[in-house]
């Protein structure tokens, strides 16, 4: 009786230490695909410019 008790404990306590790192897992994945969307969008000026200034520089080095 006593063995079945320790090991629903153990079950218990396994299932709430799973639960907390699967918790902090997707809380993690969120925070990084938040800092990822605002890291594209002040990016996203920066390479259009870059592409403008790559296909200028193309257009000028293109001989006529």
């Amino acid at each position: 009786m006593l063995l079945t008790v320790v090991w629903i404990a153990v079950a218990v306590l396994a299932v709430v230490v799973l639960g907390a790192l699967a918790y902090g897992v997707l809380g993690a994945a969120g925070r990084v695909r938040r800092e990822v969307a605002a890291f594209e969008r002040e990016v996203r000026p920066l390479l259009t410019e870059a592409q403008a200034t790559a296909a200028r520089a193309a257009e000028v080095q293109r001989p006529s």
